[in-house]
């Protein structure tokens, strides 16, 4: 099978931006050329490949695949909430060709069965690529450290607690080393749950106002530098998850400066919202770590711009209905996002906070290169590749989701700029307009 990509404006940050047709033949790229060089790419017609397509992509923007480091897919043991099947197309639909999975599951992704389990259920839905990320210790316990050679033996691409802080200072040093020896990324879910105690949301006037707990921003920022001081230490790179507060994000730029390899993500939610959301969409803006004060979101969007927090994830967090349906203190943590993310970065795009090149940076060259995975457009690459209409304009409506469910507080926003295709290996897992049945 042969396609060309004709057209569009290809961005490979570092290394391309022009109006480019792009060969894809069987799951590689075989061809990049530039308009402003030669004739364009005409795909062969002859007997031996009577499959071939042309995909007009003029006036969109052709990128390196999109990659989501922090995703959580739920299977095993919580499939009323995703599936890995739905989780991988939802991830096609919003621009992603690969995802990192996070062990929080049940059980926990804390061996190699459970691994390979996540891995054939991906081969099997056939949509995004899928990267299981093990857990840093036995069910998630923060005691015992995991088999971390185990775990990359059954295709593990780093290690994370996820969901839960690894509060043994002692035990983190020794995953870091151990992570180190074999060549895994140890990603940190930052929270000190003594600081955090019994809080509900961000630490503030909304909180007081509301009634509710809060958490303080040193819940998040003692852990971060407890993490950066022990990746000095070491030598082995830790990379900070779901980064909300402005201390956050100084001590980042502070240890970048100083050489220590430490990288950080963020969400859309914390660049779009604050804690202010909370009163208008109630536990569709409840998540862990929270959304912080104006200052923090502004902290977060230069952090962004100034390169100071590396990669754009989602934190995909679905619950079922019910989860969210009580009271603010029962409620469940997280909201979904593969679906809105790429439009939502393109909302910064458009506001002048970051270049539509700074953008496909942090949502895919970045991660790939942070996680070591091959990305870009380039001849002999796998052929991921996404494609961005960057003029439509749609209202989310998250009953159209593939997620299985709909925490989402973006619901009715007016955004402008999505995803038009999703290709994986040089097969189209999405393409606008085409009449896909929702599993």
């Amino acid at each position: 099978m042969r396609i060309a990509i004709q057209g569009g404006r290809v961005i490979e940050p570092g290394n391309l931006d022009t109006v480019a047709d792009i060969l894809v033949e069987d799951d590689k790229i075989v061809k990049v050329t530039r308009r402003d060089e030669i004739e364009s790419i005409k795909p062969a017609t002859d007997s031996r490949m009577p499959d071939a397509r042309i995909i007009d992509a003029t006036a969109k923007i052709v990128c390196p695949g999109f990659i989501d480091m922090h995703v959580h897919l739920r299977e095993p043991g919580h499939e009323h909430k995703e599936t890995i099947a739905t989780g991988c197309r939802a991830a096609a639909w919003g621009g992603f060709t690969a995802v990192c999975a996070m062990p929080n599951t049940n059980p926990a992704n804390d061996n190699r069965q459970i691994t390979e389990y996540i891995l054939s259920k991906a081969v099997h839905a056939n949509f995004a690529r899928v990267y299981p990320v093990g857990a840093i210790s036995k069910r998630l316990e923060g005691r015992q450290l995991c088999e971390f050679e185990e775990l990359k033996a059954g295709g593990a691409i780093a290690v994370s607690d996820d969901g839960c802080p690894v509060m043994d200072d002692q035990l983190m040093r020794k995953a870091l080393e151990i992570a180190k020896s074999c060549g895994l990324l140890v990603i940190s879910h930052c929270e000190n749950l003594n600081l955090k105690a019994d809080g509900l949301m961000n630490a503030g006037p909304v909180a007081d106002q509301m009634g509710l707990a809060g958490i303080p921003n040193t819940s998040e920022s003692v852990m971060v530098e407890r993490d950066i001081a022990l990746s000095e230490m070491t030598g082995a790179r830790i990379h900070i998850a779901h980064v909300s507060t402005a201390e956050s994000v100084q001590a980042i730029r502070e240890a970048k400066l100083k050489g220590v390899a430490v990288t950080a993500e963020t969400a859309p939610h914390y660049f779009m919202l604050t804690d202010e959301a909370v009163r208008e969409y109630g536990t569709q803006a409840k998540m862990n770590p929270p959304l912080r004060s104006a200052k923090d979101r502004a902290a977060i969007r230069a952090g962004l711009a100034d390169g100071t927090i590396d990669v754009i994830a989602t934190d995909h967090a679905p619950h079922a209905a019910h989860e969210k349906a009580v009271e603010f203190d029962k409620a469940a943590n997280g909201i979904i996002g593969l679906e809105t993310a790429v439009s939502l970065g393109l909302k910064m795009v458009e506001e002048g906070m970051i270049s539509i090149i700074d953008l496909i940076e942090k949502m895919s060259s970045a991660p790939a290169r942070i996680l070591g995975l091959e990305n870009g457009i380039r001849i002999g690459r796998p052929a991921d590749i996404t494609i961005i209409d960057p003029d439509v304009t749609y209202e989310v409506d998250a009953t159209k989701f593939q997620s299985l469910s709909r925490n989402c507080p973006f619901e009715g926003w007016q955004l402008k700029g999505k995803p038009a295709l999703t290709m994986v290996g040089g097969q189209i897992v999405y393409e606008e307009g085409f009449d896909w049945k929702r599993i």
